[in-house]
Formats: C-alpha cells, sequence, structure tokens
C-alpha cells in the first residue's frame, strides 16, 4: 500500500478524509497537532478515530499558536454563538486560526517527504467555512505548487498531491459519505468551546453546521449537547 498522510483533528470532516484515504488503499499515517486550543478534547477523539480507523502510525505534535493568539480558539476572545446562516457565510469569522492550515501542511508534508508518502489528506470544506482563507480550493491548489519546489523529493521529480476530497461537499454529504465508509461518529467532536466536561456546547459555529448537516442528511447525530441553538 501506499503511504499517505493525513490532518487529524477529531472532528466529523477530518475523521471522514481519513476513511476516504483508507477505502483508496492507502497505508494511513495521522496527524494531529496539540496546539493551545481551546477546545484540546479534540485531540482525545482523533486518538480514538486513529485506533479505530488502523491507522500505521498516529502523532500528536505540539505547537504554541498561543503564543500569537489572534483567534477565538486560541486567545482570550469569546467564541461566537447562536450566529444565523448569513451571518456564518458572511466574512472571516474570529474562529479563524492564522496561517493554521499552512502551518499543519508543512508539518505533514515535512513527515511525507521522511516516510515516502507522496499524498496528503486534509478534510477542508469551502461551502461551510467559505469565510476561511486556508479552507479553499486555491490555497489547496497553491500549497500543492509549493511542495514541489520547497522539498528534497519535490526537486527531485516527486508530484506531491494534496487531497481535499471535502472541499466541494456539503455537511450533509459529508454525513452521508461517512456513513457510507463506516465511520463511527460517536468517536468525533466538532465542538470549538465544549464545557468543562467535554460537552458540545451547541451553539458555536461548528456545532450548529455538524447538527445542520444530520438533520439534512436524515442521520442521528449521537452527539450531546449542552444547550439547543
Amino acid at each position: 500500500m501506499k503511504p499517505a498522510v493525513v490532518l487529524l483533528s477529531g472532528g466529523l470532516d477530518s475523521a471522514t478524509a481519513l476513511a476516504i484515504a483508507k477505502g483508496e488503499g492507502y497505508e494511513v499515517f495521522a496527524l494531529s497537532f496539540r496546539y493551545g486550543q481551546r477546545h484540546e478534547i479534540e485531540i482525545a477523539s482523533a486518538e480514538k478515530v486513529a485506533k479505530s480507523s488502523g491507522v500505521r502510525e498516529h502523532r500528536v505534535i505540539e505547537i504554541d499558536l498561543r503564543g500569537f493568539g489572534g483567534s477565538a480558539l486560541t486567545d482570550t476572545i469569546d467564541v461566537p454563538k447562536n450566529r444565523g446562516a448569513d451571518e456564518m457565510a458572511s466574512g472571516i469569522p474570529v474562529t479563524y486560526v492564522p496561517a493554521r492550515n499552512t502551518i499543519f501542511l508543512s508539518y505533514a508534508l515535512a513527515w511525507a517527504e521522511v516516510i515516502g508518502a507522496h499524498d496528503i489528506f486534509i478534510g477542508v470544506n469551502a461551502l461551510d467555512y467559505s469565510g476561511y482563507p486556508d479552507c479553499r480550493p486555491q490555497f489547496i491548489a497553491q500549497f500543492e505548487k509549493l511542495a514541489r519546489v520547497a522539498t528534497k523529493a519535490g526537486v527531485n521529480g516527486v508530484r506531491y498531491r494534496i487531497h481535499a476530497p471535502l472541499i466541494e461537499m456539503t455537511k450533509a454529504q459529508i454525513v452521508r459519505k461517512a456513513v457510507e465508509l463506516g465511520v463511527q461518529f460517536s468517536l468525533t467532536q466538532s465542538c470549538y468551546d465544549p464545557t468543562q466536561d467535554g460537552t458540545a456546547c451547541g451553539q458555536c459555529d461548528s456545532c450548529q453546521l455538524r447538527r445542520k448537516g444530520f438533520l439534512e442528511a436524515g442521520i442521528e447525530d449521537p452527539t450531546h449537547y449542552a444547550l439547543s441553538s
């Protein structure tokens, strides 16, 4: 099997991207980050997803993006709650973490070069998170070009591919795809601002998009939410 590095946050999207990589016959090397995020509980979910998926190896890298802040996920900024669909779809939300996917993909690229992998999977989505510049097709295409000129393997002829299989899917389509691939929803964590005991808040953008996706897909969401939006 060909090796592939899969960025795994522990959320629904990344778990589905991992399942797609497995379904396409790749030997998965999963990579997660403890980067100072307020929802660090996602790391436990990533570990559960990786274990249940039978990945070849799962690494959790520690970096400190709180040193820069600038995001509701890494700074003392409130996570927005109960925003409407139009509000969520306009502008770049304060939950955007500066350059996060650029950083994550750079680490993934480094590991890929070490293990001889030419493929990297990331579960970004341009429909639900259109406000995030690093979740757009243009960003993925440009990083792929960068990978081919910024590495020893690339300049020696390796053609790296950045796979973003969910990028043009709605959340409902992602849920249906996950069902098809046997993703265990109960292992995933999507909330940006969980309670101290790890319960999903039910009101942040991520919780609302997840709930909407399950509802539109006609699939039961096993997540217990602290509050309704």
